[in-house]
Formats: structure tokens, C-alpha cells, sequence
């Protein structure tokens, strides 16, 4: 205390100053209209900015509760655009196709890692067994786009073996034609925005422009879209061309994703492997 009184003792003009400036401030706003007036306006000008500012950073908070349930409405829309029946549940999307009689359900996830830069690029999402995913099953990027398939799941979490994976190859056709062939990555080029498309046979002939869709053999829906054709009927060695693909995908932004859970999975798969090769 007694430190504080020096203190104000040895500064005490200075604060003098201050109590009459301030006296003189208000006495000048109170008693003049244009000043009143003035001051009012900066005052509202700057608590408005402040305002402003508050809210702009409140939404910024709020931000990861918006992109959640924008992903699952989402999910609802993308349904109807591809003119398919949904049903009203606040966790998946079942989807009908009449083409193949295949039920699906889309699951929305959140990408909380992701690795563009590797041979072999794996991604995790925040949904795992509780929420019914299981390995295998084929993921897509919301607007459009192939992602790749679920490898190793947890409880709470799952990886995503990306297309960006040397091990990754999607049956896929040609939109015009619905000639089949294999979408696969890396052969010689690593750029993530590019894909290449191989096992066509040689009769078919793609074009600049070509779109990509998935073929529905698998745990993709029949149509997803996958890109463009960009460099077309490259030969190799064999009775089959290839050709690269312009993806939709993008990987480097992707923050959410769809699972897609197949209802026959399951049933697919152990009819498949009583078969024996060659047989």
C-alpha cells in the first residue's frame, strides 16, 4: 500500500491530467450538440466493428457443427439427384438402385487424416464399427468422385485405402458406352488429380472428353462419377488399351466423405469365394 501511495505521489500531475481531460471531454459532448453528435457515431461505429468481429469469430467456432450436419444433408440431396428413393433417418441415407435392385446406405464421415504425397496414401475417419462400417466398403467424396475402400477398422475410427494406393483398382466402364475397364494409380505418374484407365478392349475407342463412371461390379453404386478422359487409347502390349483420366476428386481438400454400406456385401462375397478359379 504504502508503495502504491508513492506511486501516485510522484505521478500524481499526470493523473490530474487525465481526470480533467476526461471532465473536459464529457463536459464538451454534453453541452454541444455537434459533438454529442459526433461522438455518438464513432461510438456506435466502433461497438458495431466489435459486434462484428464477435460473431464472425462465434461462427467460426461453430463452423465444425455446420459442416456435420451439412454433410448429412447432403447425403439426403445427393440421393435425389441421382433420382433415387431415400428414407428420413438422421444417421444414413438408404439409396435403392432400380437399375440393379442394389440397396446402399450412405454413411457421412469426417477425414481427420490424410496422406496425398506417398506411393501408397491412406486416410482415417472418425467412424468405425460402432456405426456399422466394416473393411471393404467403398467410399465417395461428396460432391462427386471415387475415394477409395475402408481397410482397418476400430471402434470409434476407420482407414480409408485410397485410390492413391498402388493396391487400389475400381471396375469402372465408359459413361457413352459402358465398356468396362480398370481404374488404377501411380503407373508412372503420381500427380493425385490424375488416374489411368486400362483393360479396355482394343475395339472400343475413347475420346478426349470421355466420362468415367463406376461400373456397380463391387461395392461402388452403378454411375458414380470418376473423370475424364485426357489422353486416350494408349496401347500396350495386349488386346487392350488404356487411357489417363482427369479425376474429380480432389484429395487435397477432401474434409468429408460418404461410406457406402452395400446390403448383399456380405452375401456377395461368400457366394464368390466358393467359386474356385479356373473353374
Amino acid at each position: 500500500m504504502r508503495n502504491l501511495w508513492i506511486f501516485i505521489s510522484r505521478y500524481n500531475a499526470f493523473f490530474l491530467f487525465i481526470i480533467f481531460f476526461t471532465i473536459g471531454i464529457y463536459l464538451t459532448v454534453k453541452n454541444n450538440s455537434y459533438q454529442r453528435s459526433v461522438t455518438l457515431n464513432s461510438t456506435n461505429e466502433v461497438v458495431g466493428t466489435a459486434y462484428e468481429r464477435l460473431n464472425i469469430f462465434k461462427r467460426y467456432l461453430n463452423l465444425g457443427m455446420v459442416n456435420d450436419s451439412l454433410a448429412a444433408e447432403n447425403a439426403k440431396l445427393k440421393s435425389q439427384l441421382l433420382g433415387l428413393t431415400t428414407i428420413d433417418t438422421a444417421k444414413d441415407v438408404k439409396v435403392i438402385d432400380t437399375v440393379t435392385n442394389q440397396d446402399y446406405t450412405y454413411l457421412a464421415a469426417k477425414v481427420v487424416k490424410n496422406s496425398i504425397t506417398l506411393r501408397n496414401n491412406v486416410m482415417t475417419i472418425n467412424k468405425g464399427t460402432i456405426d456399422g462400417i466394416k473393411s471393404g466398403m467403398a467410399v465417395i467424396a461428396p460432391q462427386r468422385g471415387v475415394v477409395g475402400f475402408i481397410r482397418d477398422v476400430s471402434e470409434h475410427l476407420a482407414t480409408i485405402q485410397s485410390l492413391l494406393h498402388k493396391d487400389t483398382k475400381i471396375s469402372v466402364t465408359l459413361k457413352k458406352n459402358n465398356a468396362l475397364g480398370s481404374l488404377v494409380w501411380g503407373d508412372g505418374n503420381f500427380d493425385i488429380k490424375k488416374s489411368f484407365i486400362k483393360e479396355v478392349p482394343n475395339h472400343i475407342k475413347m475420346y478426349v472428353g470421355d466420362t468415367i463412371v463406376t461400373s456397380g461390379y463391387g461395392s461402388f453404386p452403378k454411375g458414380i462419377l470418376v473423370g475424364r478422359i485426357s489422353k486416350p487409347n494408349v496401347a500396350t502390349n495386349d488386346n487392350f488399351l488404356s487411357g489417363e483420366v482427369n479425376l474429380f476428386t480432389d484429395f487435397s481438400t477432401l474434409q468429408y466423405v460418404y461410406v457406402v454400406k452395400y446390403k448383399k456385401a456380405e452375401e456377395q462375397k461368400a457366394l464368390e469365394s466358393a467359386v474356385k478359379p479356373n473353374e
